[in-house]
């Protein structure tokens, strides 16, 4: 059967998407001063490429595969943001001089993990849709529109609502903007910039997996669980 076939890439590409996530959410507690009048969280840097890896997993293994792994993701951070909340109930070493420090910055994890999940679960699921969906209408033709359109759609919903949530009432107004437009210009830049790239991986991957997965009868609830 389809689903009990073996993938020679998906679990790389999976543990790369979970990392990567993670990591991005661990290093948003700075906000940082890129170029010019560019400031936004140092999660930044990284969060992007998840969106590619999303793209790649929905493209190539359809959109079921590509929920599978979201999920998987969702809970992989809170399992880290879990730990990191356990650690900080215990009192520190008397001599250990990084106390304050240590709760200044992961302190503000458990507010920044609750926008990622958030801003994650609906920016992911709207770029994996929008990519299946308009796959299946252009009937695989133009990958180049489908990777960009559904970025633009995801990132949108995932800037806002993460930079709502995690930064609303703690940065000025004016800061605030600056990391929400900053964020989206600097994410879709990113997918623009390696579209070719990305491109040239999606086709390689298709080839060597010999999957095209056209999501037509496939539900698109985030909640389904029957495949």
């Amino acid at each position: 059967m389809t689903e009990a076939r073996s993938f020679k890439y998906l679990d790389l590409i999976t543990g790369l998407f979970i990392t990567l996530f993670i990591v991005s959410n661990l290093i948003s507690t700075r906000i940082i001063h890129f170029i010019g009048d560019l400031n936004f969280d140092a999660g930044t840097l990284m969060f992007p490429f998840t969106y590619i890896f999303n793209d790649l997993l929905t493209e190539v293994y359809g959109y079921k595969r590509s929920r599978r792994v979201i999920w998987i993701g969702f809970l992989a951070l809170i399992v880290a943001a879990a730990t990191i909340a356990l650690v900080g109930l215990f009192d520190p070493a008397e001599d250990w001089r990084e106390a304050a420090a240590w709760k200044a910055v992961m302190g503000q994890v458990p507010r920044i993990v609750m926008a990622s999940l958030v801003a994650y679960f609906v920016g992911e699921f709207t770029n994996s849709y929008v990519l299946a969906r308009v796959k299946v209408k252009t009937e695989g033709r133009h990958l180049w529109f489908r990777l960009i359109a559904s970025t633009a759609a995801g990132q949108i919903l995932d800037t806002l609502l993460f930079a709502s949530i995690a930064f609303m009432g703690v940065l000025g107004w004016g800061l605030w903007w600056n990391l929400v437009w900053s964020n989206y210009v600097f994410k879709v830049g990113i997918e623009l910039l390696l579209l070719p790239f990305t491109l040239m991986v999606v086709r390689k991957v298709k080839r060597t997996e010999n999957a095209d997965v056209y999501d037509r009868d496939t539900s698109f609830s985030p909640f389904h669980w029957g495949d």
